[in-house]
């Protein structure tokens, strides 16, 4: 049997543990392969749920047998159509099934799985149930090993694909439509992430068929949208031996070339190496698939990942730009597709690519996936540093981190034989070894880091690569951490140094030797403990709980002859190894192995444990010391860090306490109890209770001896909060006896009398505050008896069953399989005790509440002296925690009071049927609910009671009955007399809640959850990638206890309603709308949880609440309403309220009439609560398209046809019925909104647009009148409301018209266009592209082609087109017809005359102000009635009312208005005949290009281009073709002084040739006039060209392959990365030549020092922006060809004409783009040697300063690409420039070269290092300076020297300042500054100050690590550095 992956990546606090598909799975199993089938699992559990319980659980067959019940069920509800609450309701029971962690059979499982994909996706489902089903989906494929792809499911692409169409290609789908909701499309892209896995990879072919035809950078959104589905949808398991087709070598080159095709864009980036990194990891297993040093890439596809890489952690070099520039803003839709990047960030896939790729193959080869990944980590390694933070900071721990954990990952899994690898490909322990090196010293750095985030990156790295080579981790660690513990170094390293003992604990432990220094750093730990350093003791107390999981603190010494020489053994090596490690510092090397002797490393060790009795006593004074020095806490879970220390405690102490031997246990339990019985501290009452309380857990035998000694006093009573001093030593003995009681166990028993004692004596003694804590005391010791929980923390097994452990019990892991666990079980007379205490107490509560209630009672109710509401609450309080307590005992199944309420069938005006039946108890009445609770199936959980008849059964829950019945007496007595007394009416609710919710589990206390979270925080720290629940003994055992508490809460389900539950919830419903905000608050919450778990709660409580809300509405009393609203419109009842159409209606005429209230706080609420409200007016599920064979696949074996064919006939009926209401209401609500004020009318019409909009009917008459008329209305709010109702009644006719007028065909997406057709492609002939294009430069159209991307990439067999002259309009039917009419007969002339009226008003606020694109929507769909003959307009009053509009013009308002009218007639007429079309233009065109002409100004001419956007875009250019004719015979003219109109025009027709993209073909004599006139003198003019040249030239590229076939093989030809992309042709080539030639001859033309502007600044300005809108574009790389001859001498010219600062900064803005273009491999050369030829031959010293930037930059974005030859022509050219005669020059060489050799990988950093070092040190020593310096003038052999020197020195300084962080500095270092110091230091002038300056900078970054560095030097060199340093140092 074959093992398969599990996701097991719980990431640190990253992720949590749903790190999905993209998971970090290791790779399937093959596709198809079959073994032997074993039933449900490929991997046996690791862990043994049911085995360890204390209780016989249910067989197999019990289980699976509640599966078929399970799935019976839905099929019955799938198959009548009851999605929710039928299907929704037994999905959860299957959810909830899995989570008590059964296992369905696979087949079972894999149909299942089918299903909930198909569900997921029914067309007609509602969202928010498709939502559920879709996580169904993804819960049951979590986890890879469920099922083989392939072989035991494979799934279908394609209806995900045409989902996720729906978003990102929806000119595919037609219509917009309004008013249907959508999926949410980020679910969408999760479901892909789980269904990938299952994809055939031999659908492949076809996938590529699918998409590529849509790619396009023409409309660069198709190019993202592309790649987007490519990494979602694209299989990437390995592909059968048999089709070698479809192996990663064939497709690869095309990817490549796709990713080429967009430069400088970010998400590219991340896309492809989120697929790579799968492809790596997926193929990695399959032998077919060749697999070199490389994985399955080529070197040349290795070098550009790496480089991408690079480019992705976004490290800032010199003064470059980023490597990105604004590509991705026009991503567009396709942003919906992109990852989520905080679960899956870029580091995550680049690690798994690296991790994926690597093998043994790596070790021999020079050049690989390893060492590249050496040089990329040695190349950043200074931006790891603290003290050089920055935005990369988080990216680069992430990959560390990622790194580690992914290597570990596989290292482990294949160990376990869990991935199946070629052996070949193995990881090795000697790759192991070299990955380990590789990320060592930039783990070391991160754990210092400054953000906590990294820190903790690193810290979980630290621990990987500690798992994965001790060796070569620790002693480095150990050399950080004993200074730092020591407190030699800054309080921050202390900090890291105790959080990194945290998590190298457990593999300090099983090392050998390392484990001898534990005790050592356990002593030096302890200072850690430090009330003023809160953050400081909690790191502390984390390592000692870390440590104390692993090993068992007892002295091994006595086992020998006790003498006390023993333990110096110890103490003399330790203090050895801590000198040697100061020694050898941070390079330090310890193999233990060899060092010691297994005996003498024993005998070390034993010896060092002789130090425990000392640290458990010093330990246990310092946290006594730190809770003498807590501040008071005022409040509950303030988050505050004393808090944190206070949770810490008990997880820290329990572990430990549990390890300690007899003896040490003694002596803690001896201290615990001397401070508690001579100290009470008020404040640390808590912590100390938790310390007894884990002392006690230990063993319950001692402790409960010394700590049940509990002094008692009484205390008079006092009110309020705060405890009195004098009450203080009651209360802190009461809460230490209480924490000490609970989780011991039936040790109690010896001491049930004076615990009863004490509890009936305080009660009756105490008053006032301190009777909480007695109450609680009785709850605890409720708990303690009654609860079934593990009674064992040992840390080992053998410690557990007595035998005292000795050195094999150091970190040693049990097996999961194999433990024993102590379990408490309430015995007989435990639970006969805890029955005679529940009785005793809550009986004398009862009583006295009774009394307290009774008018005839002793105390004062007067509101003076608050003592009868303290009695009362103190009397809630006790009853409160007694129910909670005794929780356990309470039977779920038991109905209070004994009879069952009545569910009254109501029988609506129209309700003919009483819908009752056996499958849905209590879900009637004409609701369609899904969130009502329903009883679930029980398993065994261990209940204490075996029948019914047992009497303390009976006697506990007669009592519950009268302590139900109590509470409602004192409910009713509240609310008549004391309606103000807020305390009790909290106390009251807060019982009720624990009434209703605590039978069966203690779920007042979130028991489970509180549980769950505390398990996975102590779990954390073990858990190691790869391995399966390797954690300490008692960890285990909490998971044992955990899972019984998941099996209780799975009991716990709701419960049948009695007359008592009725009685109760009726109450909290009537204080939910009560005066007091606190009271309704609690009666709110307690509601709330009531409803959840009885059944039929909610339609109880909904009716008062509306009779409430409808009363206080009449009398404006608003407290009411709040509570009324908020009770019922955010909780759980507002989808109830909402569904059931008893209640809706008069909900929804309430929230109205709320909606207008005069109060703030009101109005918050309702607009709060608009959208659920809205929702209720959406229409039921009409019909849901499904495919009915997958739905039989689950069916049973009996015959359940008839009984589903009733079920869908009556839902379908109750579906009528609920339609009837709500046309009914729609219709009311019109009348409504016609007579109201405006702020009702505008409430009701965002209601009724759900309500009333209907497919099968369109909407009530008096609706659409209501919506033309209002759209004119006087108010401005309602006008938008209305026209926006309008268009959805608009869309909706248009939607139901393509339809024709069937929803079948709405719900899939089949749409009928009357013009739209489809042109077969002729692509095999060679000039079909031509022809293609060439037609759209024709005014006459075969047809029209609207689509971008037919032909851009590929052609397919076919592709859409339009009709240019469509005869038949869309036909409409009857209804719509009607629709038309009632809408048409109000659109008369006065109609649109008011509307164009308002149109041309001012806007409202300033943000407004633009062209509004809804107007323009709103009258094409009334131009088009216009059109039609439906309106009462004629097309000639419109023409007259437009022209009116416009006016003179003179106003920019006119000018929007007329825009948006223009562009409504415009649209309105697109699929009208030819004829109309024509007749239109003649009107509009002469009006577009007067103001074209004359009429443009700055602020109008915004509008006009919208104007144009909105009738181009996605359009066929000859659609309009009087406008693009016009606009493109657009020529300059020079002699106009209007430089705004020409840069206007300009501007528009840059807009037509952006919207028509590669469609624009009349390029030609725009180019040539540009062209010309580049040195135009107006500036906006010169702008406005720039950018239209750089857009034509965007759009003239295009590939054009005749099929996806021809694509792929030319790029598999070309190379492994695909043919080049955008090579100039032959006419560019020429143009760009010319357009320099010219710069040059104007550059000479010009006097130098000419202030006013010259051609040759005008175009050099043009030129510029058109390289700068080409540059930072993704077309960016064709014009890589120029930048050696042309770009860079010319720009350098101009950045040094000073006279024109405008343009000198574009130049250098756009000299700095250069380098980060990323050259094609190998097309470098020209590059570097125009580089190198300025900086060293320039005869201007400006000019060879500034290309320095560019060295640097393209250094380093091309490290893995650049040859080895060009790295050192580059490294020679810089170090000659340091002789430069320009200082500036020198300086800037010196800063660079330092750059190029810090980022350069170590192989050829030390070549050059020596080379250099040698050369420079040369250069001083045969330059002696002369004796004396020549007065005067100096000499020029002077002056040559000199400089010689200084370059000498900043060469030297260079070298020194490329290893800021090294520490300590390697020894070359230390020689490279003696020579500074003592060769250079005293010459005068610049060179004696770069000694100083470089030698400075030295010791300035060295300041943390000096204690370290200085024993880098020799005495002589320090002595000569002293000379110079530190005089300058502090001058």
């Amino acid at each position: 049997m074959s093992k398969l992956p599990d996701f097991l990546i719980a990431h640190l606090g990253i992720n949590g543990s749903d790190q999905t598909g993209s998971g970090a799975t290791s790779p399937g199993a093959e596709w198809r392969d079959d073994e032997g089938d074993q039933q449900s699992r490929y991997r046996p559990r690791t862990y043994p749920y049911h085995q360890y319980l204390p209780y016989d659980v249910e067989d197999e067959a019990e289980r699976q047998s509640h599966l078929d019940v399970i799935v019976r069920n839905l099929y019955i509800a799938i198959g009548a159509r009851d999605f929710s609450p039928g299907a929704v309701r037994w999905s959860r029971e299957l959810r909830s099934w899995l989570a008590l962690k059964f296992d369905p059979p696979r087949k079972t499982r894999a149909k299942l799985v089918k299903l909930y994909y198909e569900l997921a996706m029914a067309p007609g489902l509602d969202p928010a149930v498709s939502e559920r089903f879709a996580s169904m989906f993804m819960t049951l494929t979590k986890r890879k090993h469920y099922l083989r792809p392939g072989k035991d499911l494979s799934l279908d692409w394609k209806p995900l694909f045409k989902e996720l169409k729906v978003f990102v290609l929806p000119q595919e789908s037609g219509y917009v439509h309004t008013t249907t909701v959508k999926r949410n499309p980020r679910t969408l892209t999760r479901m892909c992430s789980f269904a990938q896995f299952y994809f055939n990879p031999e659908g492949l072919t076809e996938m590529f068929d699918e998409f590529l035809p849509y790619f396009t950078t023409s409309n660069i959104e198709g190019a993202f949208v592309v790649v987007g589905l490519l990494n979602l949808l694209m299989p990437t398991s390995p592909p059968p031996p048999e089709y070698p087709k479809l192996q990663p070598r064939h497709y690869l080159p095309t990817l490549f070339s796709l990713w080429s095709l967009v430069n400088r864009s970010r998400s590219f980036d991340v896309s492809f190496l989120d697929l790579f990194s799968r492809l790596s990891r997926d193929m990695l297993p399959a032998k077919h698939i060749p697999f070199k040093q490389y994985g399955i890439f080529t070197e040349e596809q290795s070098a550009l990942i790496f480089t991408a890489v690079l480019r992705l952690l976004e490290i800032p070099v010199g003064q470059s730009g980023p490597p990105y520039s604004n590509v991705d803003h026009s991503s567009g839709l396709a942003m919906a597709l992109d990852r989520d990047p905080r679960k899956s960030p870029v580091a995550y896939h680049i690690a798994r690519w690296v991790v994926m790729s690597l093998s043994p193959i790596c070790l021999n080869e020079k050049d690989s996936v390893l060492s590249n990944l050496e040089g990329l980590i040695q190349a950043v390694e200074t931006f790891f540093h603290p003290s050089n933070s920055g935005l990369w900071t988080k990216t680069l721990s992430q990959l560390v981190y990622y790194l580690a954990d992914f290597f570990v990952m596989r290292w482990n899994r294949e160990r376990s034989g869990e991935m199946e690898i070629p052996p070949e490909r193995k990881l090795t322990p000697e790759l192991k070894d070299r990955f380990v090196l590789c990320l060592r010293e930039v783990t070391f750095m991160g754990i210092y880091a400054k953000s906590s985030a990294a820190m903790n990156l690193s810290l979980s790295a630290l621990q990987s690569l500690a798992y994965l080579e001790p060796k070569l981790i620790l002693p480095g660690a150990l050399q950080r951490i004993y200074p730092a513990m020591q407190g030699l170094v800054e309080v921050h390293r202390t900090t890291s140094s105790l959080r990194s003992l945290q998590v190298l604990a457990r593999t300090l432990v099983t090392t050998r030797g390392f484990r001898c220094h534990i005790t050592t750093l356990l002593g030096l730990a302890l200072p850690g403990i430090d009330a003023n350093d809160l953050d400081k003791t909690l790191h502390t107390l984390s390592f000692i709980q870390a440590l104390t999981y692993c090993i068992p603190l007892c002295d091994l010494t006595q086992e020998h002859d006790g003498s006390g020489l023993e333990s110096r053994i110890a103490l003399e090596w330790v203090g050895a190894e801590v000198e040697r490690l100061e020694r050898e510092g941070a390079d330090v090397h310890i193999d233990y192995d060899s060092e010691l002797s297994d005996e003498y490393e024993e005998s070390i060790l034993r010896s060092s444990t002789s130090g425990f009795s000392e640290f458990i006593i010093s330990f246990l004074g310092r946290i006594f010391i730190l809770l003498e020095n807590l501040p008071d806490s005022n409040r509950v879970r303030s988050g505050s860090p004393e808090e944190h220390v206070m949770n810490t405690l008990p997880a820290a102490l329990t572990p430990m306490f549990a390890g300690l031997s007899l003896e040490l246990y003694d002596i803690a339990l001896q201290k615990v109890v001397d401070f508690v019985g001579n100290h009470v501290i008020h404040q640390a009452r808590d912590a100390m209770a938790f310390i007894c309380n884990a002392l006690a857990k230990v063993n319950p035998e001692k402790a409960l001896k010394y700590l049940i000694d509990v002094n008692d006093a009484a205390s008079t009573r006092n009110t309020g909060n705060d405890v009195l001093p004098r009450d203080r030593g009651l209360v802190w003995n009461i809460s230490i006896l209480s924490m000490t009681i609970v989780h011991v166990g039936a040790t109690i028993l010896k001491y049930q009398d004076d615990l009863f004692d004490i509890a009936t004596y305080m009660q009756q003694k105490c008053k006032g505050i301190p009777t909480v804590h007695v109450s609680n005391f009785i709850h605890h010791l409720l708990l303690d008896l009654t609860v079934t929980y593990t009674s064992d923390f040992h840390v080992t097994q053998a410690r557990a069953d007595g035998i005292d452990s000795g050195i094999e019990s150091w970190g040693k892991l049990e097996d999961p399989k194999e433990i024993v666990i102590h379990w408490h079980v309430p015995s007989q007379a435990e639970i006969e005790f805890a029955v005679k205490l529940f009785c005793a107490q809550a009986e004398g509560a009862v009583q006295a509440l009774t009394s307290l209630t009774d008018d005839g009672s002793g105390i004062k109710r007067d509101g003076i002296g608050k003592e009868w509401s303290d009695e009362v609450c103190r009397n809630l309080v006790l009853l409160r925690l007694a129910l909670s307590g005794a929780a356990v005992l309470f039977d779920p199944q038991y109905i209070p009071g004994g009879t069952l309420a009545e569910q009254e069938s109501v029988k609506d005006d129209d309700d003919e049927i009483d819908m009752k039946d056996g499958s849905d108890n209590g879900d009637d009445n004409g609701e369609i609910t899904d969130d009502e609770p329903k009883t679930t199936h029980r398993y065994p959980a261990g209940y204490a009671f075996q029948n019914s008849q047992d009497p303390l059964y009976i006697a506990i829950h007669e009592l519950r009955d009268r302590i139900g019945n109590t509470l409602h007496q004192v409910h009713k007595f509240l609310t008549s007399k004391q309606e103000d007394d807020v305390a009790c009416f909290n106390a009251l609710y807060t019982t009720y809640r624990a009434w209703f919710i605590d039978m069966g589990i203690e779920r007042s206390a979130h028991i489970v959850d509180r549980v769950t979270r505390l398990f996975a925080a102590d779990t954390q720290s073990f858990k190691v990638s790869g391995l399966r629940k390797c954690y300490p003994r008692p960890l285990l055992l909490r998971r044992s206890n955990l899972y019984h508490l998941q099996r209780l809460r799975h009991n716990c389900g709701p419960r049948p309603q009695s007359n008592l539950d009725k009685q109760l919830l009726l109450d909290l419903a009537e204080s939910c709308v009560s005066l007091y905000t606190d009271i309704r608050r609690h009666a709110q919450s307690a509601g709330e949880s009531a409803t959840k778990v009885i059944i039929g709660a909610r339609p109880l409580v909904i009716p008062p609440l509306l009779k409430a809300f409808e009363e206080s509405l009449k009398t404006n009393d608003y407290k009411r309403i709040k509570g009324a609203m908020y009770t019922l419109l955010y909780g759980s009842l507002a989808k109830t309220a909402g569904r059931n159409w008893r209640f809706a209606p008069s909900l929804i005429r309430c929230f109205i009439a709320a909606s207008t209230a005069d109060k703030p706080s009101v109005q918050k609420l309702a607009s709060g609560a608009v959208y659920h409200v809205m929702d209720y007016g959406r229409e039921v599920e009409k019909m849901v398209i499904l495919n009915d064979s997958l739905v039989r696949s689950i069916a049973p074996d009996e015959d359940l046809l008839g009984l589903i064919a009733e079920k869908r006939e009556r839902l379908q009926r109750k579906r009528d019925i609920v339609e009837r209401k709500k046309a009914n209401l729609a219709v009311e609500l019109v009348e409504l909104a016609k007579n109201s004020h405006w702020k009702t009318a505008a409430r009701t019409i965002t209601i009724i647009v759900n309500l009333g909009l209907r497919f099968a009917t369109i909407a009530p008459q008096s609706l659409l009148e209501l919506a033309t008329v209002g759209t004119i209305d006087a108010h401005p709010g309602l006008r938008g409301l209305y026209s926006s109702a309008l268009i959805a009644l608009f869309c909706l006719i248009e939607l139901r018209a393509t339809c024709l007028h069937d929803i079948k065909n709405f719900l899939l997406e089949d749409f009928h266009l009357p013009q739209k057709i489809f042109i077969p492609t002729r692509r095999d002939d060679p000039a079909w592209t031509k022809e293609f294009l060439s037609a759209f430069a024709q005014p006459e159209a075969e047809y029209f082609v609207d689509h971008d991307y037919p032909g851009w990439l590929v052609w397919g067999k076919e592709f859409p087109a339009y009709k240019v002259d469509p005869r038949e309009d869309t036909p409409y039917d009857q209804i719509e017809n009607d629709a038309r009419k009632a809408i048409g007969k109000n659109l008369d002339r006065k109609w649109f005359n008011v509307f164009f009226g308002y149109l041309k008003q001012e806007p409202r606020d300033g943000s407004t102000d633009r062209f509004r694109a809804a107007s323009s929507m709103l009258l094409q769909f009334a131009f088009n009635l216009m059109r039609e003959g439906v309106a009462s307009v004629t097309f000639e009053e419109i023409k007259e009312e437009t022209t009116e509009v416009l006016g003179d013009g003179s106003d920019k308002h006119q000018h929007r208005a007329t825009a948006e009218i223009l562009g409504g007639l415009v649209s309105s007429y697109g699929d009208s005949t030819l004829q109309s079309r024509n007749a239109m233009w003649e009107f509009v065109f002469p009006i577009v290009k007067k103001i074209f002409e004359d009429g443009l100004t700055p602020e109008n001419s915004s509008y006009w281009t919208s104007f144009l956007h909105l009738i181009l875009q996605g359009k066929d250019p000859r659609r309009s073709w009087p406008i693009v004719e016009w606009l493109t015979s657009f020529r300059l003219n020079m002699s106009s002084n209007a430089a705004f109109k020409e840069s206007s025009k300009i501007q528009l027709l840059q807009q037509c040739i952006v919207e028509a993209g590669w469609h624009f073909q009349s390029e030609g004599p725009i180019l040539g006039d540009f062209l010309q006139h580049l040195d135009h003198p107006y500036k906006g003019v010169r702008e406005a060209m720039g950018g239209t040249l750089g857009m034509i030239y965007r759009n003239r590229h295009h590939v054009s392959y005749s099929s996806v076939q021809a694509l792929m093989d030319a790029q598999a030809q070309a190379s492994s990365v695909g043919c080049a992309p955008y090579q100039p042709t032959p006419e560019f080539t020429s143009t760009m030549e010319d357009v320099f030639k010219r710069l040059k001859k104007w550059r000479h033309e010009r006097p130098p020092g000419q202030q006013s502007q010259s051609s040759y600044t005008s175009a050099s300005k043009t030129v510029l922006l058109w390289l700068e809108t080409t540059l930072s574009s993704h077309e960016c790389t064709q014009l890589i060809p120029f930048f050696p001859k042309y770009f860079m001498p010319e720009m350098l010219h101009m950045m040094d004409i000073k006279e024109d600062p405008e343009l000198m900064s574009l130049a250098y803005h756009v000299f700095r783009h250069l380098p980060n273009i990323p050259h094609p491999v190998n097309q470098d050369h020209d590059f570097i040697s125009s580089l190198i030829c300025i900086g060293t031959t320039s005869s201007l010293w400006h000019q060879r300063l500034r290309v320095l930037i560019n060295m640097q930059v393209i250094y380093f974005r091309r490290l893995f690409l650049i040859s080895r030859d060009e790295q050192e022509r580059l490294f020679t050219a810089v170090s000659n420039m340091l002789e430069d005669s320009q200082l500036e020059v020198r300086l800037g060489a010196a800063a660079t070269l330092t750059g190029m050799i810090r980022c350069s990988p170590v192989r050829l950093r030390e070549g050059i290092l020596k080379e250099l070092q040698t050369k420079f040190t040369n250069m001083l020593i045969c330059n002696p300076l002369p004796r004396r310096a020549p007065a005067g003038t100096p000499t020029p052999d002077y002056t040559r020297i000199t400089l010689v020197r200084h370059a000498a020195v900043l060469g030297l300084g260079a070298l020194v300042q490329a290893f800021p962080y090294t520490s300590p500095p390697p020894r070359w270092l230390a020689e490279v500054l003696a020579t500074l110091a003592s060769r250079a230091a005293g010459d005068p002038g610049m060179v004696g100050k770069g000694v100083k300056s470089a030698l400075g900078e030295f010791k300035k970054t060295r300041q943390d690590t000096w204690h370290v560095d200085v024993k880098a030097f020799t005495t002589e060199q320090l002595e000569d550095l002293e000379g110079v340093l530190w005089k300058s140092y502090f001058a």
